[in-house]
């Protein structure tokens, strides 16, 4: 491919963010057709095919690279302009970042760009051992992540340390660790966990027993309601102080591990790309981090 063809480009990129043909033309007014045609003369070009035809539409290794630089171009454009015409869509940063940081930190960090409503932040989940997956896929702006892996074109700024307890209710431990937490009562006392992805409780009870089997799980994928469903007694889990502290003073919550612990030092990877914009969010997230984190 030797000439880029934007308005291709915009058509590819419009498909995978919206998850269908139809709402990629209804975003970009144009018809549907029009949009086939122009990630075929895209794909015609590049001599390969960007896009899988499934339900959603998916890239290909050669299509997410070409939606990655569109992205990046999109946010250098957006810095030739304060702001905006009438009508024109406004810039966007995609970042990518753990659940935890989320519920915890995350919103006073991205309060001033996003309270200003010049710039629109997508914000994806995901766990800390999987962002960086998105970034290297130009999927994302920047991302909080435990890896330390460097990615060509971005640059890695460590935040901190988040540190994990190990927390029930007072009824659910007295029930299910009346002699502490050993290898026979993780074998039978049910954890609460993110989601499978999630090695926290894997490595901490290899950390704290030795025990490295099997144990029953309940699976919840919310940060906030995963603190409501330990409290109510569903399962014993892996929380972040500062988000199990405030429980833990009230009682409703309890260590299973007094002065056992797990830290996640977290990373924050992001493009090499000076906006206005951009700097400002990464120096919120830097800042805010390091306030927060230990």
């Amino acid at each position: 491919m030797r000439q880029v063809d934007y308005r291709g480009l915009a058509a590819l990129d419009a498909v995978i963010d919206y998850g269908s043909f139809d709402k990629a033309a209804a975003a970009l007014s144009i018809t549907q057709s029009a949009v086939s045609q122009r990630i075929r003369m895209l794909e015609n070009s590049a001599g390969e095919l960007l896009i899988v035809r499934s339900q959603p539409p998916s890239p290909t290794e050669a299509g997410q690279r070409l939606i990655a630089h569109y992205r990046q171009v999109r946010l250098l454009e957006a810095a030739l302009f304060e702001r905006p015409e009438a009508g024109e869509a406004k810039p966007e940063i995609a970042i990518a970042v753990n659940a935890d940081s989320a519920a915890t930190w995350l919103q006073e960090a991205v309060t001033p760009l996003m309270s200003s409503g010049d710039c629109m932040l997508h914000i994806r989940l995901d766990d800390q051992d999987h962002t960086l997956t998105m970034l290297r896929e130009g999927r994302v702006f920047g991302c909080v992540t435990s890896e330390t892996a460097q990615v060509a074109g971005t640059t890695s700024t460590p935040l901190g340390v988040m540190r994990y307890l190990c927390v029930a209710s007072p009824a659910f431990a007295a029930r299910w660790f009346p002699d502490g937490m050993t290898s026979m009562a993780v074998q039978q006392a049910p954890v609460l966990e993110f989601d499978r992805k999630d090695m926290l409780q894997e490595r901490f009870i290899a950390q704290r027993t030795g025990y490295t089997g099997h144990y029953p799980h309940h699976a919840f994928a919310s940060s906030d309601g995963f603190v409501r469903f330990v409290e109510a007694g569903f399962g014993y889990g892996m929380l972040p102080i500062l988000q199990c502290e405030p429980a833990l003073k009230a009682g409703t919550l309890v260590d299973l591990t007094p002065g056992d612990y797990l830290d996640v030092p977290l990373i924050w990877h992001m493009w090499d790309i000076q906006t206005p914009f951009t700097r400002l969010l990464s120096d919120n997230v830097i800042s805010t981090a390091r306030k927060w984190l230990l």
